[in-house]
């Protein structure tokens, strides 16, 4: 019996092409990847005979959906000149937060206060007096040990109502800093203690450093030494950070 007629390359590159049409399959296929869902750009010729698609860079894309983000309390050129006003604006001025559940809090205390105390917010259960609840009675007792007394406190946040879960990225990013200068310059204390890390960048201080001793504030002429610390509710439920803090304060006050 005689070997079957081997078949040549025409004939199997033939046969392989009529398996391909007999699947289906009759079309050229590219390895790039193409958006069946995208929307048809217009598209105009260049005089060659071809089009191209206008090119949009992707911060091009982002300055267009981005909104432009308000300042915290608006023009400053409308901000209060005196403490007083300043209190009153810190508690009606729309643009200074975007409302919620819990009502502002005034800041407590005269000019030219001994201390500045400064928290990055009023308590949960602050209703009509900053922290007058569980911290606020932690920070008397602190403030006792120092042997300064309440009428030598002036005591503020540095957001105007209690806020479950503040974005201080944004908040930074849209003046709060500002603000909380300004309301500082009004108040014009000797010295200042800032409770809470999330408060420290307003001050301009990086995070990355160890320390806490935030840069000094320069106000006409006069500079206010700041101490941060760790917030009044770390401090309150941790025995080695209220050691740690003291020796701070011991140290900062020259005691």
């Amino acid at each position: 019996m005689s070997d079957p007629k081997t078949p040549d390359l025409a004939d199997e590159f033939a046969a392989a092409l009529q398996w391909w049409r007999m699947a289906g399959v009759d079309h050229d296929y590219d390895d790039v990847a193409t958006s069946w869902l995208a929307e048809p750009q217009m598209q105009e010729p260049d005089g060659s005979g071809e089009t191209a698609a206008p090119l949009v860079s992707p911060a091009e894309k982002k300055a267009v959906s981005a909104p432009i983000k308000a300042s915290l309390g608006g023009d400053r050129a409308s901000w209060p000149s005196d403490l007083a006003a300043f209190h009153h604006w810190w508690l009606t001025e729309p643009s200074l937060d975007s409302g919620g559940s819990f009502p502002r809090i005034s800041p407590i205390g005269k000019v030219g206060a001994k201390l500045m105390i400064i928290v990055s917010e009023p308590e949960e259960q602050d209703r009509d007096k900053l922290l007058s609840g569980p911290r606020g009675i932690f920070l008397g007792n602190v403030l006792a040990a120092m042997n300064i007394k309440a009428d030598e406190v002036y005591l503020a946040a540095a957001l105007p109502r209690h806020m479950p879960l503040p974005d201080w990225d944004e908040l930074q990013a849209t003046g709060l800093g500002d603000v909380l200068h300004h309301h500082i310059a009004l108040a014009a204390p000797e010295k200042i203690c800032a409770f809470g890390r999330n408060i420290w960048p307003l001050f301009g201080h990086d995070l990355t450093q160890p320390s806490a001793n935030l840069p000094n504030i320069n106000h006409d002429s006069r500079s206010v030494p700041i101490l941060g610390a760790e917030g009044l509710a770390e401090l309150l439920r941790s025995a080695p950070r209220r050691e740690r803090f003291w020796q701070r304060w011991l140290e900062w006050t020259g005691n």
